[in-house]
């Protein structure tokens, strides 16, 4: 079977072929109907020649002396100019004619049948100026009637060269006449039109493909050269005065076209010889110009007809011709023209076709442009060849320029656009904002110091630039934590590398981007990461923007730290040479530390002029900034809590984080207490309502504080350069006009608000600050709602509270009043509980006990609040393993928990303890802490006896 490329291929040779044979075909019918025009007969219906209309009786010259003389017709006599040539003829007997007919060759024409002026031909009064008629054919009526009779033509000249001149004298039908001379002469009007039609449209077509392309074509002024000659040929025309109502202005153009014919000529030939022989035709133009103007004052002026004047014109256009061929032919010989050299056949027929005109005006009248004609066709056709090769090389030159313009314009494009994706990023942390641009600048230095070339640098700038933009593919709450990183997100952290290459892996326009953004975390001893790499395996724009990127983060500031000195810094670098960093580029980069040439601008300016961007990619930038901005608008919108006005949690925290490193103050955890309560009870609006009237209260009373909602009924702020008892006044009031207005809507009047403080020192970090703000409201929360505690004051209160015990009854009482119970964490899941196990006891006599275990402090213990936290967590631990899935537990006060045991046997109580104690000792080596338990029985009353054991 023939496969299916065989099969195109084997088609398109058939087709080729076809198309050849029907070419030739074309080319043989068009040779045969020339052929048969020129060699066969004529089979027109008149079938009558010059013969059969020519006058055929004797013609007299009637002399001024009075003598005659007999005369052959065409010819010239000797006659002055301005002196009338009189010619007689007898009309035979026979004569049935309608028309005498005589051309004018600039003669003023009177005929005059038998004795009388029958007509006349004079143009004095419709011409504008000129001392002669133009020439063409003049008609006089004539019958049957003038058989016989005697004719008289006076011919007048007052031009010494067509003085003397007779035409031939026909006789005939008018329309006939006109049919023989356009038989006759009408190939060369037909030529003129087309050239006509052809120089306008060339000129058009130059013009607009000038303004398309922003390119001057040469073919332009070949297109005024063929109109000019076009113009000649009408005005020379046998019919002319069949063409236009005045044909003597008509006449006067064609001597205008020879005078100016040399200019469009000069313009052509310099265009096409890209101006090498500019001088020589600047000198014959302003000759040309003269002659022009000169020739005209002195027709308008009557002393010399254009006709005097014509040879000096035509010795101009000969010289002209001349110097193109010449200048022509150098540059040929010189190997300047070695593309389209077809054009010179062209350019040489259509000099020696004006030659060829020029010469017969003087010998033969009767050419009128044929020659001029066929060269201008052939000049045309040549330079349309050229032009349309031309067009065709431009619009392939254009579209790769379009394609590589293009090409440059998207990557730039998308260059920007990651630019100013990584400016947004960054503009989310202050402490790394402009981190990009420093680290490019480093670079940059470094790689001079190294003897890179300044290009190769240029693109070790645009690099270091874009070697964090994977940072856009981790989420916020990693990127922005402000804290330090957990295993887990270090190793999200460490997956920008990738994204980063992932995103450039299709930039060309900076070299080397895809590498950096991958490897600049590559360590030198291959302990590195993405791929492990190390030495030289590691490319080495990627080991020196590691250098540059890690001497800027250690000299900036973070949440969590402050920045390192530099001495602390300098022991890094040297500790980690070859490390961690390349030694060469380490040594450079120390160097530069050490002479104080590490120095550039720190303020990023944001703007793109070191690239060097043309105006379309200025516009482009500014575009993506517009859109930038807008997200970042946007963004920031939506980082606002609407109910309550307030910045939500992941702004707050930053701007938090940001001013505990420039202030000392207090941090502020607050949270509404039963928000649930009131939301199950009168819905979401009213709970609403208590949250907006919090929000309201942080923003009245804490105008120079950082203050935003965290999530739910939960409040963060942060009180920068203020007193204790400025603060403690602050957040007094907040809770106690809070107080006072939620009495005005009894919906929220289970609200009340907790706060739990820490005092913090400038640059103390975010995180431990945060948890301490946040036990301290968890010990407000354990031991009676609606209060503020500092997390200083909790250890005194742990302490003095240690030893109290509880009466269980009245804990039992206070689980079943529902909502006002102030201890138990998840209480509500508790209470439920409980309540459920003391039914089911007093339906079916169950014995339940409800057991109350207290950590004790010894009284000469110091201990902190980290350790008490570390033992009690223990202590939870360790109920949880040694109670029953029906037992229920859960911490009641900050150094209490609750156990519900369901249907035990008393006696087995004190082994469960002993059980649950001695798991706590295996757990926590505190021995500060004495844990003791206090039981009764849930169906006991409220004053039934407790058992206290240690």
């Amino acid at each position: 079977m023939i496969g299916r490329r065989d099969l195109v291929k084997q088609t398109g040779k058939t087709d080729k072929r076809g198309k050849r044979i029907f070419y030739i075909l074309m080319f043989i019918v068009f040779f045969w109907f020339i052929a048969a025009q020129l060699l066969g007969n004529s089979e027109q219906s008149s079938g009558m020649s010059q013969a059969d209309y020519a006058y055929q009786g004797q013609i007299l010259w009637e002399k001024p002396d009075g003598s005659s003389e007999p005369i052959t017709v065409p010819g010239k006599y000797d006659v002055a100019e301005n002196e009338t040539m009189v010619l007689t003829l007898q009309l035979p007997e026979t004569y049935r004619e309608q028309n005498l007919m005589i051309r004018s060759s600039l003669q003023d024409i009177r005929f005059y049948v038998d004795g009388k002026l029958r007509i006349e031909y004079d143009t004095s009064d419709t011409r504008i100026v000129g001392k002669n008629s133009a020439s063409q054919y003049v008609f006089c009526p004539t019958s049957a009637a003038d058989a016989g009779k005697e004719v008289r033509i006076e011919l007048t000249t007052h031009t010494g060269k067509y003085a003397g001149v007779v035409n031939e004298i026909y006789c005939g039908d008018k329309s006939e006449l006109w049919e023989y001379i356009f038989e006759k002469y009408g190939i060369t009007m037909i030529i003129a039109f087309f050239l006509l039609f052809a120089g306008a449209v060339t000129v058009i077509f130059s013009i607009a493909l000038g303004i398309v392309y922003h390119l001057k074509f040469d073919m332009e002024y070949l297109g005024w050269c063929i109109l000019l000659a076009a113009a000649w040929m009408l005005g020379e025309s046998k019919l002319r005065q069949l063409l236009v109502p005045n044909a003597s202005a008509l006449s006067q153009l064609c001597f205008l076209m020879i005078m100016l014919g040399p200019l469009p000529i000069i313009y052509y030939i310099d265009s096409i010889q890209n101006k090498r022989h500019w001088k020589l035709l600047r000198w014959m133009e302003c000759v040309a110009i003269l002659d022009f103007v000169v020739c005209c004052m002195l027709h308008l002026t009557g002393m010399a007809d254009f006709i005097q004047t014509l040879p000096v014109s035509q010795g101009i256009l000969a010289a002209i011709l001349i110097l193109v061929t010449g200048t022509v032919c150098y540059d040929l010989y010189h190997g300047y023209i070695r593309k389209n050299r077809y054009i010179l056949v062209g350019l040489f027929v259509a000099v020696a076709s004006v030659v060829v005109e020029s010469l017969a005006v003087y010998f033969v009248l009767s050419i009128s442009g044929i020659f001029i004609g066929i060269g201008m066709l052939v000049l045309f056709f040549v330079n349309l060849v050229r032009t349309i090769s031309q067009v065709r090389d431009l619009e392939r030159t254009r579209q790769q320029q379009e394609i590589r313009k293009r090409r440059k314009q998207m990557e730039t494009m998308s260059l920007q656009m990651i630019q100013t994706l990584v400016t947004s990023i960054e503009a989310k942390d202050e402490y790394t904002r402009g981190h990009s641009h420093r680290v490019a600048e480093y670079s940059a230095l470094i790689a001079k110091e190294l003897g890179w070339k300044q290009k190769d640098i240029f693109h070790l700038r645009n690099a270091a630039h874009l070697h964090d933009i994977g940072n856009i593919g981790i989420p916020d709450a990693i990127l922005n934590k402000p804290a330090r990183l957990t295993d887990e997100e270090y190793a999200v952290i460490k997956e920008h590398t990738i994204i980063g290459a992932e995103i450039l892996k299709n930039i060309t326009l900076v070299k080397h981007v895809v590498e950096v953004a991958r490897f600049h975390h590559e360590c030198y001893d291959g302990t590195g990461y993405p791929d492990g790499r190390k030495g030289e395996e590691i490319p080495i724009e990627a080991r020196i923007i590691a250098v540059a990127d890690s001497y800027d983060a250690m000299r900036s500031r973070r949440i969590y730290r402050n920045t390192l000195k530099p001495e602390a810094i300098y022991e890094q670098f040297q500790k980690n040479r070859g490390v961690q960093f390349d030694p060469e580029i380490t040594d450079t980069f120390l160097r530069l530390l050490d002479e104080g040439r590490l120095v550039i601008e720190d303020e990023y300016a944001g703007t793109n002029a070191e690239y060097g961007l043309t105006e379309a990619e200025t516009e482009i930038e500014k575009f993506i900034t517009n859109v930038i901005s807008t997200m970042c608008t946007l963004e920031d919108s939506e980082g606002f809590d609407f109910l309550t006005g307030l910045p939500m949690r992941n702004r707050g925290e930053k701007l938090a984080a940001q001013f505990m490193q420039r202030y000392s103050g207090f941090l502020v955890f607050l949270d509404m207490d039963n928000l649930k309560k009131i939301n199950d009870i009168y819905g979401h609006k009213a709970g609403d309502r208590a949250l907006k009237l919090l929000g309201t209260l942080l923003s009245e009373y804490t105008h120079q504080a950082v203050v935003c909602r965290l999530g739910g009924d939960e409040f963060l702020m942060f009180m920068p350069e203020c007193g204790r008892e400025e603060l403690t006044e602050i957040v007094s009031g907040i809770l106690r006009q809070f107080n006072e207005n939620k009495e005005k809507d009894p919906e929220i009047r289970y609200a009340s608000i907790s706060a739990g403080i820490c005092e913090t020192a400038k640059g103390a970090p975010f995180e431990e600050s945060y948890t301490k703000a946040d036990k301290a409201l968890y010990y407000v929360k354990q031991n009676g709602k609606g209060d503020l505690f500092f997390y200083d004051q909790i250890e005194k209160e742990l302490i003095a509270e240690c030893g109290t015990g509880k009466d269980l009854g009245m804990i039992a009482k206070a689980l079943r009043e529902s909502g006002n119970h102030s201890g138990a964490l998840n209480y509500r899941e508790f209470s439920m509980l409980y309540e459920y196990i003391n039914s089911l006891g007093e339906r079916h006599n169950y014995q339940c006990y409800l057991v109350m275990i207290t950590m004790d402090i010894l009284p000469e213990g110091a201990i902190h609040i980290e350790s008490i936290e570390e033992a009690l967590a223990c202590m939870e631990q360790s109920i949880q393993q040694k109670i029953r899935k029906v037992d229920i537990c859960t911490r009641y006060s900050a150094m209490q928990y609750l156990i519900v045991l369901f249907e035990p046997d008393e006696s087995q109580i004190p082994m469960v303890m002993d059980r649950i104690f001695m798991e706590y000792y295996k757990k926590c080596d505190r021995r500060n802490f004495i844990p003791r338990y206090e039981y009764r029985s849930i169906l006991e009353d409220k004053d039934g006896d407790v058992k206290k054991l240690s």
